[in-house]
């Protein structure tokens, strides 16, 4: 399917599923918001990465306006919902102060491996232990696909951006498996050189080599 949509482009990267709160301030994006929870109509979210509109993003349905300030500034709560690829950017559009485009919606398989995303949630959280950080999901681990720890797991945003064109959930499984595979062992060492500094100065018990 190929239809319009207004756009607001952001260095962000929004996962289907994924709850975003964001500050609307710029008049073109205030304009956007108002039209698109009274019309309760998504709008898109194309990535922006190193000053340069890409093809892919994902379609924001406005929850919840949190707040409105007094200057029209405006506080929401978003959901991104599909994948789209720009065809064509219009930007200009008679009486809106925003852009849109032309979309269509690639076909996404969310069907994954159950014993691969257990892996992949348990290297998630030894990520999480070496940076000692806690991230609470709300809900069960066996539920989580890889959109929901994608962001949790040190991808870069031009990773990040990889990551969203994949179509296929063990496709997105195995980014993060080899993503895991290269960044833990970084860790590890880390945590051991720290060890190792710790332990500077202390009485160690260290047994005396045999010579033979």
């Amino acid at each position: 399917m190929t239809n319009f949509i207004p756009i607001f482009p952001l260095s962000i990267v929004v996962f289907p599923g994924e709850q975003v709160n964001l500050h609307i301030f710029e008049p073109r994006y205030k304009q956007l918001i108002h039209e698109s929870a009274a019309s309760s109509k998504p709008f898109g979210i194309p990535v922006v990465v190193n000053n340069q509109l890409q093809e892919w993003g994902s379609l924001v349905h406005v929850e919840e306006i949190a707040k409105t300030y007094e200057n029209g500034e405006m506080d929401i709560r978003t959901k991104g919902g599909d994948l789209f690829r720009i065809l064509e950017v219009i930007r200009e559009i008679p009486e809106k102060l925003y852009s849109g485009a032309i979309v269509n919606y690639p076909q996404n398989n969310r069907n994954g491996n159950p014993e691969v995303m257990a892996q992949l949630v348990k290297q998630m959280r030894s990520l999480h232990n070496y940076l000692e950080v806690k991230k609470d999901f709300k809900k069960e681990d066996h539920f989580l696909t890889a959109y929901d720890i994608a962001h949790h797991s040190g991808l870069t945003i031009q990773e990040e951006y990889e990551f969203l064109q994949l179509t296929q959930e063990r496709q997105r499984q195995e980014y993060l498996r080899r993503h895991f595979e290269k960044t833990l062992p970084v860790f590890e060492q880390m945590n051991q050189l720290k060890q190792k500094i710790q332990m500077n100065g202390h009485f160690r018990n260290l047994s005396g080599f045999d010579l033979k």
